[in-house]
């Protein structure tokens, strides 16, 4: 097989076509440590500390739908293992707190509030366990999987199961578990098929790191040595630190799926990345971080270049002591629903639409609809071009561009050109498109677009071209984000010279040793 048609064997699977099309979902990092005012327990805070004043879910799901996200994960257990479920396999549990006198139930609460307002539920329920006397021991992979069971089989549908690598065992002089992570994928599917796996999981994986950076070329096809269990979870989060968003090395290469990238490869898998950060620096609530929001425009800027990059978007929000939203992040969520809905609430009226001559059943048409249908060129060609023609001028600043990615991820590099009497001017260009892709620019005239794939893996099955009138909603990109993206590239950059030094020190030894070995047989052998 050829090595292009090596790349385009590979497509999502059903879970992650779900999870690809929401786009957009929320995290709440919720429990003990909410009323510690800790990133990490120990395990060893009592139940009763546990007692939200005011707890509405109601809350907590309507002010994220409005934000725009589509699923919700809510953490129903964290490192220090206490369980925000009536569940029967600890003691350390909400059932001992004093919450609704022993009978509260947030996973029920928030799942239920999710059904409400018709947004999917999700759970983060975490390998590492400070609490678990099984900890650390072949007992434990039965107790997780026991408490697993119970989430999967208690609350109906649930949307995405989130494995957290973090682990920092040796604060408690235990040596790491070893997860039976095939175990608890298969019992996954087995309980909820169509369940997405994130983060340490085959599904979903890690962007790298916690800050809300996104590639500007993002591939879903990657080499199958991307997943990687114990490396992902290596790689994350090893100590307690309320301020994240300014650690997360990108432990993950810049490039995962051009074709240099993919040289010397053989096996492919569908591999979308996911970027999950916080609203706030910690990840739970800590109310000296009321005034430490992100700013609007902040947020803005990590959802286009995520969502709108073809990368997942989980944004944290942490309920505080009351067990409810601080007013200034649901302010924040508001606007920025607000500014994501101004944002794409204008398309432009397209008059005639041009394109190669499509492939039967695969109509030019199709590029303007948001069903599944796409469109696609008869023959393969050097290159690509798309012309939108408007019924009138109009002020533009971006084009949303989709593949339709049953047929794989294939655009490689396009450019955009907006058309105004006659005359063209160059206002984009771009690498990946995938799922989902705004190409963002500054406001310009145009009585048309003309979108051009220079560069492409066979033929193009565009299923979206959607340019937008301009209206004041896009982000300003910080002066810094430059110095940042080079910072983390820097940062990989020596993780990756440390691990080969690692790595040669380790060969050197082995060498050391089989020379040693070598010797000693020899003079064995001159004895003998």
């Amino acid at each position: 097989m050829d090595k292009l048609d090596q790349y385009i064997s590979a497509v999502p699977n059903p879970q992650q076509k779900i999870i690809q099309e929401m786009g957009f979902n929320a995290f709440i990092h919720y429990g003990m440590t909410t009323f510690t005012g800790k990133e990490w327990g120990d395990g060893k805070t009592p139940p009763a500390t546990f007692n939200p004043s005011d707890q509405d879910t109601d809350q907590w799901v309507s002010a994220l739908k409005d934000a725009g996200a589509r699923g919700i994960i809510l953490t129903a257990k964290h490192h220090d293992g206490f369980c925000l479920w009536q569940t029967d396999t600890t003691e350390y549990s909400i059932k001992n707190s004093p919450y609704k006198g022993g009978k509260g139930d947030v996973v029920r609460e928030v799942s239920d509030s999710c059904r409400k307002y018709g947004v999917k539920f999700g759970v983060y329920l975490s390998p590492w366990d400070r609490n678990s006397e099984y900890y650390a021991t072949p007992k434990y992979n039965d107790f997780y999987i026991a408490q697993l069971t119970e989430l999967l089989t208690r609350y109906g549908e649930i949307f995405c199961v989130w494995l957290d690598g973090a682990c920092g065992s040796y604060m408690d002089g235990k040596p790491k578990q070893v997860y039976d992570f095939q175990r608890i994928y298969k019992t996954v599917r087995e309980l909820q098929p169509m369940c997405c796996i994130s983060n340490c999981g085959p599904d979903v994986r890690w962007v790298g790191n916690e800050g809300g950076y996104a590639r500007e070329s993002e591939w879903n096809v990657v080499p199958r040595f991307a997943f990687d269990v114990q490396q992902i979870a290596d790689n994350s989060q090893q100590a307690d630190d309320q301020d994240l968003q300014q650690k997360g090395m990108d432990i993950v290469s810049e490039d995962l799926g051009s074709r240099k990238a993919l040289e010397g490869y053989n096996d492919f898998i569908w591999y979308p990345a996911e970027v999950d950060v916080s609203i706030r620096p910690g990840w739970f609530y800590h109310q000296n971080q009321d005034r430490k929001i992100r700013s609007l425009n902040n947020l803005l800027n990590i959802y286009y270049t995520s969502v709108g990059g073809n990368s997942l978007l989980l944004l944290n929000v942490p309920p505080d002591t009351r067990g409810r939203f601080c007013d200034r992040d649901v302010k924040r969520l508001h606007e920025l629903g607000e500014a994501i809905r101004k944002g794409v609430e204008k398309p432009v009226r397209i008059a005639k639409l041009d394109a190669y001559r499509p492939e039967q059943g695969f109509e030019i048409k199709n590029m303007l609809t948001e069903d599944e249908t796409c469109y696609a060129p008869e023959r393969e060609t050097p290159y690509y071009k798309v012309e939108l023609h408007f019924d009138h001028p109009v002020t533009v600043d971006k084009v949303q561009l989709k593949e339709q990615c049953d047929y794989s991820q294939r655009i490689e590099k396009y450019e955009i050109y907006a058309l105004l009497d006659g005359k063209e001017k160059k206002v984009y260009e771009g690498t990946t498109v995938g799922y989902n892709r705004f190409a963002l620019f500054k406001p310009v005239q145009a009585d048309g677009i003309r979108l051009v794939i220079i560069s492409c893996r066979r033929r193009p099955y565009l299923r979206l071209v959607r340019p937008y009138e301009a209206n004041g909603f896009l982000p300003k990109t910080p002066w810094y984000k430059p110095l940042v993206l080079a910072a983390h590239k820097l940062n990989y950059l020596i993780y990756i010279t440390r691990e080969n030094r690692q790595k040669a020190k380790t060969q050197a030894k082995k060498n050391t040793m089989a020379e040693k070995g070598t010797v000693e047989q020899a003079a064995e052998g001159e004895e003998k």
